[in-house]
């Protein structure tokens, strides 16, 4: 007789618990300070393109100091690696408040210094984020890995509903300065939570001989191995990359929408909302059929970002979003799993760099493309363009990778 399933196991566990707590604080002042940087910049500039230079400037540092990051969590504390990361991104939050509070720092043309700081989040995140996957999974057995990955993209994702609305509500009716204060004592807060977590278990970390050129690429030659974790992976990575454009959300808001920065921030949320839902759905459920599942997943995310740039309704639009969010969820949880279970444990530093690649250049990348392309052919055309060229990448991956499309049980 088949165990019963119990869709509560990770949360017993007192280090996950420190984890998501953690969590929750961190992307609570990431998700504000997103929105914030945005609406500011396009407020001060009136370009596209500079809304896309904001996901550039964290890209290039994101990605190029990568995979060096996966080494160095591999050999390192991971916990003293992301409190140490995320300490520098509490300071950027503090950087761009001091930014608010000097009148000749920022003007209407003049955002580089907007640039510089997220240069410094970028590389920061290059090193938090692989330290911090690598811990979650040491901290809860393997065969909870399932329960725990949804339990975290449940708690994150709720994290990222109330974050992006409280950053429209708080630059809307108080301006910069004060949501960049909060930002920062969020992502401060993040910080201490994390340090909290106490080992049960010493990590196992990487202490072989290998020189560090080849060690950098270990992580990339593993996942070449696993044809379905690679197609998983490419499947987010141009999804992402042409399917979605929060960047261009300002643009929407203020010139088609017509609702302001409170109303961005509603909307910044919308996919997140639709990703708890759906995130209580699978904690509470085993997926099966998981390929097939995934792809259905990605074709609904780009369909809805389609319809949502044909849309002049508030609410329509809203609800649109939503659905992307729990569609994209799926997505999230099925990936996440498949490289949680498959990598061995002293190589998740490095595997989880290489996603962070995939996963960071199609948000940021992706945010950049938006703004090239809709200074090139308008906003609507860009994100039409990009829906479409989605469900392209869903059918090129389903053709070439049949393992990923037959994938069922994750564990």
């Amino acid at each position: 007789m088949p165990a019963r399933h119990d869709p509560y196991v990770s949360l017993r566990n007192p280090n996950f618990r420190w984890y998501v707590a953690s969590l929750v604080a961190f992307t609570l002042g990431t998700q504000i300070q997103a929105v914030v940087v945005d609406w500011q910049v396009y407020a001060l500039t009136k370009d596209p393109l500079s809304l896309g230079l904001v996901g550039l400037a964290e890209a290039l540092p994101f990605i190029g100091a990568a995979l060096y990051a996966g080494h160095i969590a591999d050999r390192q504390d991971r916990k003293r690696l992301s409190v140490s990361a995320m300490g520098v991104q509490t300071m950027c939050g503090l950087l761009l408040l001091g930014y608010t509070l000097r009148a000749d720092v920022l003007a209407p043309g003049r955002v580089w210094p907007i640039y510089a700081v997220m240069l410094v989040s970028g590389l920061a995140r290059s090193f938090q984020q692989p330290a911090r996957t690598a811990l979650g999974a040491e901290i809860v057995p393997r065969e909870t890995y399932p329960n725990a990955v949804a339990w975290r993209s449940s708690l994150w994702q709720f994290a990222a509903v109330i974050g992006p609305a409280l950053g429209g509500m708080l630059y809307g009716f108080s301006g910069a300065r004060l949501s960049y204060a909060v930002e920062a004592a969020l992502c401060g807060a993040g910080a201490l939570l994390f340090g909290r977590i106490v080992y049960v278990r010493r990590p196992a970390l990487a202490h072989d001989s290998t020189g560090i050129a080849e060690n950098l690429t270990v992580g990339i030659r593993f996942l070449l191995r696993q044809k379905e974790l690679l197609g998983a992976q490419l499947l987010d990575l141009f999804s992402v990359l042409f399917g979605g454009a929060p960047a261009l959300l300002p643009i929407f808001t203020s010139e088609i929408l017509k609702v302001g920065p409170q109303g961005l921030g509603v909307l910044r949320a919308a996919p997140a909302a639709g990703a708890v839902v759906m995130s209580v759905v699978l904690t509470h459920r085993r997926l099966r059929r998981a390929g097939r599942t995934l792809f259905l997943a990605v074709a609904g995310f780009g369909l809805c970002w389609i319809f949502f740039a044909l849309s002049h309704s508030f609410w329509l639009s809203l609800a649109l979003l939503a659905l992307s969010g729990m569609l994209d969820n799926i997505s999230v949880v099925i990936r996440s799993t498949l490289l949680t279970v498959r990598t061995p444990e002293h190589l998740l530093g490095r595997v989880s760099a290489v996603n962070q690649i995939f996963i960071g250049s199609s948000n940021e990348i992706g945010e950049f493309e938006s703004g090239v392309t809709a200074r090139l052919l308008g906003a609507v055309r860009a994100v039409v363009v990009g829906g479409v060229l989605t469900l392209g990448v869903v059918g090129a991956t389903a053709w070439r990778v049949p393992a990923l499309r037959e994938l069922d049980e994750l564990a």
